[in-house]
């Protein structure tokens, strides 16, 4: 009989207290279609990382270009950052799906023995489950099953710190729970865990806010009630941002696959102190911080929540208010690990997020993260482009071309280059020059100071006054 956790294993469903790691097998799927049978053409000899992010999304049979074995190597980081431990795998072949089971009654019979023999705690699977699915196959191996997207939901559960990324994860976990509710059991009639990332079962975990239950009609108010919530946390940025855009100061957004490094990149930029973590979804709260150019125009940097592979409908739903600092943008990094072995893939990924939040057209530059943990060969084979900067977050190798580079893309303040005569009684002027301006010569003349000065428009408005013809 399948181990299944037991009361010593965790108690109760708010406060949670977790004794030790759920075991969980996993089950990945590689569907070949029988394709018709072309004539065999000469493979083009480009690497498969230097492949256009055009044609790295998915076909037109909707498969994606990630191989079942990189599929399930994701899955395993996803169970791990869900603190799971991983006790086998298997990844199933087929035409097409099964209706009932997605895998077929003889495959899930032989899964059903392997994770016994593994004392699987739960069965976790590298595709969405309809609602019938699910009940199938739990009935057929009474094991606990959870989805990929459910897995998502908890992974986001538990690392949400804010009340507003509490609200915004239980509006994704309520939406995702509705259909779900006719014939099922406790781990999907409540949500259990704690705020803040309170420890429960895989897939149960929530903000801890209410005990679900099982009446839909209540579950529809709850979901009115956050999403009225949510609207309002809108509101309020949508007023924080009319009042920042007051002021010509551009706000750069990082966005990128999970665990590209974009708050390693963030920390290294602003000498902030965000969560940086090796496990996916580390940063679910938006940060905002101020940066200072190299023309000294200073410009907002928003740290976002990242990216990955089939990113559940609900969760982009319910972050919309977080990444509409994504849409109103003035210019994308797009952060990607340069020793990624899909990087074309994810970077796909990327693309097809940002054509869902309608950012698709924004300015972007590209940041390729992580050359540190490249040979010092390839290291010095890397050249930077017009639209792209190569650097290590960690090492804070290129981060200065980086800024640079940011300071030529951004159109916001412009910037004009004049020579300047001002008195040195102008003490005000000159401070303002000196704290805003880039200075490239200064001279002493006759009790003044003459300057050649790179300024934002802003601070020329200011000092027109003392510009030479």
């Amino acid at each position: 009989m399948p181990h299944r956790p037991s009361k010593a294993d965790f108690v109760g469903s708010r406060g949670a207290s977790y004794q030790r790691n759920e075991r969980a097998f996993l089950v990945g799927l590689d569907y070949r279609p029988k394709r018709r049978h072309w004539k065999p053409v000469k493979p083009l000899s480009v690497p498969r990382m230097a492949r256009e992010s055009s044609v790295a999304s998915a076909g037109e049979d909707g498969l994606s270009d990630f191989s079942p074995q990189e599929s399930m190597a994701e899955l395993r980081e996803l169970a791990t950052s869900a603190g799971a431990d991983v006790a086998g795998e298997f990844i199933q072949a087929r035409e097409k799906p099964d209706a009932a089971t997605l895998i077929g009654r003889g495959k899930l019979q032989e899964i059903a023995g392997a994770a016994a023999s593994a004392r699987a705690d739960l069965i976790i699977f590298d595709h969405d489950l309809s609602p019938s699915q699910q009940r199938n196959i739990e009935d057929a191996i009474n094991v606990r099953v959870i989805d990929r997207t459910q897995l998502i939901l908890d992974i986001f559960a538990r690392h949400a710190r804010t009340r507003e990324g509490q609200l915004q994860v239980e509006l994704a976990q309520l939406q995702y729970l509705l259909p779900r509710l006719t014939g099922r059991g406790i781990e999907m009639s409540q949500i259990a865990g704690t705020a803040g990332g309170g420890r429960g079962p895989i897939g149960t975990r929530g903000p801890g806010e209410t005990q679900l239950e099982t009446d839909r009609r209540k579950i529809a108010r709850r979901i009115r009630h956050i999403q009225q919530q949510v609207e309002n946390v809108r509101r309020t940025r949508a007023q924080q941002r009319q009042r920042r855009e007051s002021v010509p100061v551009a706000t750069v957004a990082l966005v990128g696959y999970t665990n590209a490094g974009k708050s390693t990149l963030f920390n290294a930029l602003t000498r902030a102190s965000v969560l940086e973590s090796p496990r996916l979804f580390a940063t679910l709260d938006p940060t905002i911080r101020a940066v200072q150019l190299p023309s000294r125009r200073k410009v907002l940097l928003s740290d976002t929540v990242g990216f990955i592979r089939n990113l559940p409908h609900t969760l982009v739903t319910a972050f919309r208010a977080t990444l509409e600092e994504v849409q109103r943008a003035s210019l994308l990094l797009e952060v990607s690990d340069v020793t990624s072995p899909v990087a074309a893939e994810q970077q796909a990924q990327v693309d097809k997020v940002l054509r869902e939040l309608e950012a698709q057209a924004k300015p972007r530059l590209r940041v390729v993260n992580k050359i540190d943990l490249l040979s010092a060969a390839r290291r010095d084979a890397l050249r930077d482009d017009a639209k792209t900067v190569h650097v290590s977050a960690v090492k804070g190798t290129g981060t200065s071309a980086l800024l640079d580079r940011i300071d030529q893309a951004l159109q916001e303040d412009p910037l004009s280059r004049v020579k300047l005569r001002v008195p040195q009684q102008e003490g005000k002027a000159l401070a303002i020059l000196e704290g805003q301006a880039r200075i490239f010569s200064r001279a002493y003349r006759d009790g003044s100071v003459e300057l050649d000065a790179q300024v934002p428009q802003s601070v020329l408005r200011k000092v027109r006054s003392f510009v030479r013809e």
